[in-house]
């Protein structure tokens, strides 16, 4: 491909895309157009085979009237292997969980079923090319605007006019402290440096967070073009990928689509022959939570351990190397093309006041439809549950929301009807973070949640503070003993003390935000840590060491329990009522699972 080197280049490169083998994305091809979702969860779920099998039976027939598009995720994850059929002049037929049998009747038939690709109440900016485009052709990017917000920045905006711009949007970062980014950009652009730094942070290490790689596997030219825009606004020349090699996908796609992009000429040496010269290298991490704090990460890029840094000094003036440097994450840059395109006002016309646009949810845990929603800023926890995310399993009622990952805090079935955005996350001690939702039913304890979490970020504190290395640690303790029976009412005192100190003395904002899960439970379900402490009993039955488990009078012998005991600790006559030996019970639960539910004989308390 030769380079492009002006914007009557790239519209005919643009146009050359729509009329030859991009055209699928116009919505006008004169073919079928068989879309499959290819992202790491449709390739777990073995949308390979699915992919494989389609190309095969269209080449066995001959036929040159379908075409098939690998795309990255739609967001439906819960449905995957996922394809999407459009036929000329006919609505788009879904099909979920194909298989290679059905990949076949796909393309004699093309025709099939699935719940509708109805993105509802959804507005999708950072996912506007998932699921639309081949995220390994940057043709098809081209052919739907990319790059022509480059072309705008270098062009017509100039370095003030793309930093006004993002400021007059109101676009907050999406990576957790939700900080102003043309704000950010701004002390970038007025830190006189003779060498720059613009680094996109892809170390999502929340559990239950996969927003940002998803927006890599479906759309990664959308974040380096970003990247170049804010390198250009700023004054940087060199920008940087930080991304975790657990991402395997993601990094391939991404290294496919900066070698594409330097081949045309739109990410190198003197871009669209204005002068701006900008190059884009990518550094794998080695999965460490604290390295998406971002001084840890530039620590880690340096060679360093990955360990936080004092502020001041801020990135923005001293980062790498002791050079300013702009660090935002990868669904802050994916927005950036969008505003930069169709203007501030516009953006500033999703969202609220204070929080104009939208957010990825990655929705996991006790909820139906597991996947990604992306809604404006204000939506309610309710509509992002139930009208999107398809309520609970078996109709159990919800009990809290998990949100902002292991720091964020769990919020209650009383806030449901909540707007979520920064300010109101945080006014009842929960945290937006990078966007992980984790749903619990009536059946979750909330004591247990709270060591859950605090068990990741003990085991991922970096080690540098003491309050974070030791006061994590003594936290995690004080809950393994109110959950073994072995907690009094001073514990419940000393969790609140001992947190309060941590958040207020630990060195960065993962230490400052690790107790929050604790605090958080303490505050909203504090009937169940008095139920640990006084009854020692767990009020959810989940707390093994508070759980015994008992035979009533329903049961009608049939031995199944007997049988299941790995320690033979159940006895009893046939046609008659079983018991447990207390002495030998291990309280594994599965004489619990394995009763037939129409007799329900064993129950638990």
């Amino acid at each position: 491909m030769n380079k492009i080197n002006s914007v009557a280049e790239l519209n005919e490169f643009k146009r050359n895309a729509l009329a030859g083998d991009s055209k699928y994305v116009s919505g006008e091809c004169e073919k079928t157009v068989i879309y499959v979702g290819m992202a790491t969860c449709g390739i777990a779920a073995g949308a390979e085979a699915v992919f494989d099998a389609l190309n095969d039976e269209i080449s066995k027939q001959g036929n040159e009237d379908i075409v098939v598009v690998p795309t990255g995720c739609v967001g439906m994850c819960y449905a995957e292997p996922f394809v999407e059929i459009k036929k000329p002049g006919e609505p788009p037929v879904f099909v979920s969980g194909a298989n290679a049998a059905t990949a076949r009747e796909i393309v004699n038939k093309s025709s099939g079923d699935l719940p509708k690709k109805d993105y509802g109440k959804q507005v999708r900016i950072a996912l506007r090319n998932c699921g639309v485009i081949d995220p390994t052709k940057i043709s098809d990017y081209i052919a739907v605007g990319g790059y022509e917000a480059l072309v705008k920045t270098l062009t017509e905006l100039g370095r003030e006019g793309v930093i006004d711009e993002i400021k007059k949007s109101g676009l907050r970062g999406r990576g957790g402290a939700g900080f102003p980014t043309g704000l950010k950009w701004e002390f970038g652009y007025k830190t006189e440096n003779a060498k720059q730094y613009i680094i996109c942070n892809a170390d999502e290490g929340d559990p239950g967070a996969f927003m940002d790689r998803s927006i890599l596997e479906g759309d990664p030219h959308s974040v380096l073009e970003a990247m170049a825009i804010a390198g250009f606004a700023i004054g940087a020349d060199e920008g940087i990928f930080y991304i975790r090699a657990e991402y395997p996908l993601a990094v391939k796609r991404l290294y496919t689509a900066t070698a594409q992009a330097e081949e045309l000429g739109l990410l190198g040496e003197n871009i669209m022959g204005t002068g701006f010269n900008f190059n884009i290298s990518i550094s794998l991490g080695a999965g460490a939570f604290v390295c998406g704090e971002e001084t840890a990460l530039l620590n880690s890029l340096e060679g360093k351990r990955g360990e936080p840094r004092l502020r001041p000094p801020f990135p923005a003036q001293k980062g790498l190397w002791q050079q300013p440097t702009i660090n935002n994450n990868v669904e802050t840059y994916a927005n950036i093309p969008a505003i930069i395109t169709r203007g501030a006002d516009w953006f500033k016309s999703v969202g609220t006041e204070k929080c104009p646009g939208t957010k990825v949810f990655a929705l996991a845990g006790k909820i139906n439809k597991v996947g990604l929603v992306e809604v404006p800023m204000g939506t309610s926890l309710r509509e992002i549950i139930y009208e999107m995310g398809g309520g609970l399993p078996n109709d159990k009622a919800f009990k809290a929301l998990q949100t902002g990952g292991p720091s964020g805090g769990c919020i209650p079935a009383q806030h449901i009807d909540m707007g979520v955005d920064y300010e109101t996350l945080g006014s009842i001690g929960s945290m937006m973070g990078s966007g992980g939702m984790i749903v619990m039913d009536e059946d979750d304890c909330m004591v247990n949640i709270a060591k859950f979490y605090l068990d990741f970020t003990m085991e991922e504190s970096c080690g540098k503070c003491t309050p974070c290395r030791i006061g994590n640690t003594r936290l995690y303790e004080i809950l393994s003993r109110i959950t073994t029976g072995k907690g009094s009412e001073a514990d419940i005192d000393q969790l609140k003390e001992l947190a309060q100190v941590i958040k207020n003395t630990s060195l960065c904002g993962l230490g400052n935000s690790a107790p929050n899960p604790v605090l958080a439970t303490i505050n909203f379900f504090p009937d169940e840590y008095k139920a640990h402490v006084n009854e020692k009993k767990c009020p959810s039955g989940v707390c093994k060491d508070l759980l015994r488990f008992f035979i009533s009078e329903k049961c009608i012998g049939c031995g199944i329990c007997a049988k299941t005991c790995p320690v033979n600790c159940i006895s009893g006559d046939a046609k008659a009522q079983h018991v447990i030996d207390y002495e030998k019970c291990i309280k594994c639960g599965e004489c619990f699972s394995k009763c037939p539910p129409k007799i329900k004989a064993i129950n638990k308390e």
